[in-house]
């Protein structure tokens, strides 16, 4: 279900007018500045801060494609590690679910307005999603060494008549 929730939500912002993504990444850009100016009481006035808006605005874009895929990497790969897909396997089983959505909603965005499909969003995507999955390999090994040890030395103190 969360794998199908992000998948709905990126869908629709790819399915966003040129001029409405636009809108949103600008305003977002704003807020970034705005909130920079704030606390680090630079006094910007409405005019520079929409000017480093701009400046910010096509890196904020690639970050939030970015994001995007960490987080839809997690809610796949988490599964399939749950019920016992490990190491190489996980990563490209994720990666390919992942990959796959990603150049599907690129090419969703051809038919919207002002839009188009972009490789290099795909390859920005791709990078989102392999650190999603290795996030999850990382966490999930010290999760479960973790929890290994730790029965592991119950077993020990309870053999050893602790």
């Amino acid at each position: 279900l969360p794998t199908l929730m992000m998948m709905y939500v990126i869908f629709g912002f790819s399915a966003q007018d040129a001029d409405t993504s636009g809108n949103l990444s600008m305003n977002l850009s704003c807020k970034v500045i705005e909130i920079g100016n704030d606390v680090f009481k630079k006094g910007l006035d409405e005019r520079q801060i929409e000017h480093y808006a701009a400046k910010i605005e096509h890196p904020l874009r690639k970050i939030a494609h970015m994001t995007e895929y960490f987080i839809l990497a997690l809610t796949v790969s988490l599964p399939f590690h749950v019920y016992g897909l490990r190491g190489l396997p996980l990563m490209l089983a994720a990666g390919i679910v992942c990959v796959a959505f990603a150049a599907g909603d690129e090419y969703h965005q051809s038919f919207v307005a002002g839009r188009g499909p972009s490789v290099t969003d795909v390859g920005i995507d791709s990078v989102g999603v392999f650190l999603g999955i290795l996030s999850v390999q990382i966490l999930c090994w010290i999760f479960f060494v973790s929890a290994r040890a730790a029965k592991k030395n119950t077993y020990i103190e309870k053999a050893s008549g602790s």
